[in-house]
């Protein structure tokens, strides 16, 4: 390795033998990778300064690089020393600047996008919006680039190795493609380009497309209106942080391609130390109670069968200006805002899907952006900063209207104190299942940042006319999210998107045709005295939509031999679980030519081990014989995965057992580190 960029796409691989330890020794991993002396001491170095508790030991035999782990001042500890999820993603982890935590909202998501690798677009967001006037493309990149160089958040990339984090490196290129307006159709593109999945775990996670329109003639003459599309995981950014950083390019557009002024602080590092320094108690206390109970109406629709339809479905709908404004006065003269006359207005449509009698809880999703935290610059911070939270409320069809409109106001007032807190954190303090979840719909209610006039100005001083972004969503991590936000006109657009497998089309629009009923509505009523049942009776013409319950997947492990291999060979098993990359093994299978017998053990999300019978079914049977080796390998994930097993193996055989971990890459670099590691033990095996 000669420099940072070369190895920057390097998986590196480790070779461990947990089984041949004794209780109380070193562990002991082997790197396998194109490594010279330096970058191996680099490791050595990395895992010495972030697990101070152990002393690390560098040794060099025969090209052989081995990092020794034992635990520092305490030679006679008869406990192990523990590979935990972190100090293996420190082992493996690429050269970079550093790593940062991610939120648990970002964890969510981000393993939702590893874990459903054929939902093709499901997790992009795509920002749009129209250009007119003179464009230079060679400082239109050159200006994205600056922006890339000063906003750390578009130099990272994703691991997932161990515990989920990001990534930070000195250098990331964004993608700018350019199209001239006969080469492609607009919705083409915008369909061609969620269908683009990025390599989440490499820097450049962002990418521009532009489309040139026709030439069109404007009161100075001839003007070309050019649409550019902006594109990126929605784990990495908000729809807010990609409005601030196109506002950013503008100015570096403007200033000749550079961004004026050093690197953006704070940015997301000062949100994770500011993360660090919260205190959890009053959040944990006030949990314990908030949480929404198992019975709470949380479903859009009544239970029905599963839609034939996949993939996320789009439907907008919108108040006009004037009909926007009577609900905005309406929920004042009872001391709420319209985002209350919206969340009350969507309870009320879960009350009725749940077909319940009397009183009862309603859960749903409120999103805050954590734009308003208490760190210094938050509202400009390009990234995800923000998480869902649930909200509860308890409708009651004999209470006034008006006291369930305060309700949902009180519960947002209580909800925004902790913009912080996570899902995760939610359910562990509750007592809930870490794979619970706690609400099927989330409600959003956006604000968009304003252009300075200053900048609008100088844009329209260069011949330059640009309209407000636009957010096209694919997010169905829950069947259905509603996206609220006032267009130029002031009209209230309602976005929901919704997964169409257990939603379909014609129940979404039911759903949210029943939502816009309700705001055009209320404002009708002025009586204090109107109950809630009354105003549910207004939807007495329309259907209860249908909507199926997403079922968890199956438990579990399954066992196959891919290749017999010849008699009295070792056994190479590769394991599986979500998030290793599709085809990694495959490849490994097409380019590996040793004798060994291979086999896969696939292992679901719940991490089950396989049972000493399953592992003799596939071919161990025969143990004990002298020398013969069983060889576990993970990939990314499922390098952990892998150790578990083999600490646990050989499952009351005499033979040895390895394990090989790889880093988080795409398929052929990881088919490869595997190679590598392979070859290093057989030669080890002669």
């Amino acid at each position: 390795m000669s420099s940072h960029d070369a190895q920057a796409g390097t998986v590196l691989a480790v070779v461990h033998e947990p089984g041949g330890a004794a209780s109380g020794s070193a562990l002991v991993f082997e790197l396998c990778g194109p490594l010279g002396t330096a970058q191996a001491e680099a490791v050595a170095a990395r895992i010495a300064s972030r697990h101070r508790a152990y002393s690390v030991a560098l040794e060099e035999t025969a090209g052989r690089y081995l990092v020794r782990l034992s635990r520092a001042g305490a030679a006679g500890d008869p406990e192990p020393v523990p590979l935990t999820a972190e100090l293996l993603a420190d082992l493996l982890q690429p050269p970079c600047l550093g790593t940062l935590p991610v939120t648990g909202h970002q964890r969510e998501l981000l393993l939702a996008a590893v874990n459903r690798p054929g939902a093709a677009g499901r997790h992009i967001e795509q920002l749009h919006w129209s250009w007119t006037g003179p464009l230079d493309i060679g400082r239109f990149t050159a200006a994205w680039q600056s922006v890339t160089d000063r906003e750390v958040v578009l130099r990272a990339s994703f691991d997932w190795t161990g515990a989920p984090r990001l990534v930070l490196h000195e250098r990331a290129a964004v993608e700018v493609v350019h199209h001239r307006h006969t080469t492609v159709a607009w919705n083409d593109l915008l369909r061609r380009d969620r269908a683009r999945q990025f390599a989440l775990h490499r820097p450049g996670l962002l990418r521009v497309t532009l489309l040139d329109g026709p030439p069109q003639h404007d009161a100075t003459g001839r003007a070309t209106a050019t649409r550019i599309l902006l594109s990126y995981p929605h784990a990495l950014l908000d729809e807010r942080g990609a409005q601030l950083l196109v506002r950013e390019f503008y100015r570096a557009y403007l200033a000749d391609g550079v961004v004026p002024g050093g690197e953006r602080r704070p940015d997301i590092r000062d949100h994770v130390e500011w993360l660090r320094s919260q205190d959890t108690d009053v959040a944990r206390r006030f949990w314990t109670t908030a949480v929404p109970p198992a019975h709470a109406a949380v479903s859009p629709g009544r239970p029905g069968g599963r839609s034939r339809n996949t993939g996320p479905g789009r439907i907008q709908r919108r108040l006009r200006p004037h009909q926007t404004a009577r609900l905005r006065s309406w929920a004042a003269a009872w001391g709420a805002g319209e985002s209350s006359a919206l969340h009350a207005a969507w309870a009320l449509l879960l009350y009725r899907a749940a077909g319940v009698p009397g009183p009862a809880p309603v859960s749903f999703g409120m999103h805050l952006s954590g734009r308003d935290l208490m760190l210094r610059g938050a509202a400009d911070i390009p990234g995800l900063l923000g998480n869902p939270l649930p909200m509860t409320v308890t409708v009651d069809p004999t209470a006034p209207l008006v006291d369930l409109l305060r309700q949902v106001r009180d519960a947002a007032l209580d909800l925004s104190a902790y913009p912080w807190v996570s899902g995760d954190l939610i359910r562990e303090w509750s007592g809930r299942d870490p794979g619970d979840r706690l609400t099927d719909t989330l409600v959003r209610f956006d604000t968009r940042p304003e252009l300075p006039k200053a900048l609008r100005s100088e844009l329209s001083a260069q011949g330059i006319r640009v309209d407000v972004p636009q957010s096209v969503s694919s997010d169905t991590s829950l069947p259905v999210t509603l996206v609220a936000r006032h267009d130029s006109q002031g009209g209230l657009t309602l976005t929901a998107t919704h997964d169409r497998a257990g939603l379909s089309d014609a129940d979404a629009s039911g759903a949210l045709s029943q939502c816009m009923h309700l705001l055009r509505l209320l404002p009708d009523h002025h009586d204090e005295r109107v109950t809630v049942a009354q105003v549910l009776d207004l939807l007495r013409a329309g259907e209860v939509p249908l909507a199926a319950r997403q079922e968890p997947g199956p438990r579990g492990f399954a066992l196959a031999v891919l290749r017999a291999g010849e008699p009295g060979a070792d056994v190479i098993g590769l394991v599986m679980v979500p998030g290793v990359a599709p085809g990694a093994y495959d490849l490994l299978l097409s380019e590996y030519d040793g004798p060994e017998r291979i086999v896969s053990l696939v292992l679901d999300d719940a991490g089950g081990l396989p049972p000493p019978s399953g592992l003799r079914e596939l071919g161990l049977r025969e143990w004990p014989r002298p020398g013969r080796r069983l060889v576990l390998c993970g990939c990314g994930p499922a390098g952990r995965a892998a150790y578990e097993i083999a600490r646990d193996t050989p499952y009351g055989t005499s033979g040895p057992t390895t394990v090989i971990m790889t880093g988080t890459g795409d398929a052929a670099d990881s088919a490869r580190a595997l190679l590598r590691a392979l070859e290093s033990v057989r030669a080890r095996s002669v």
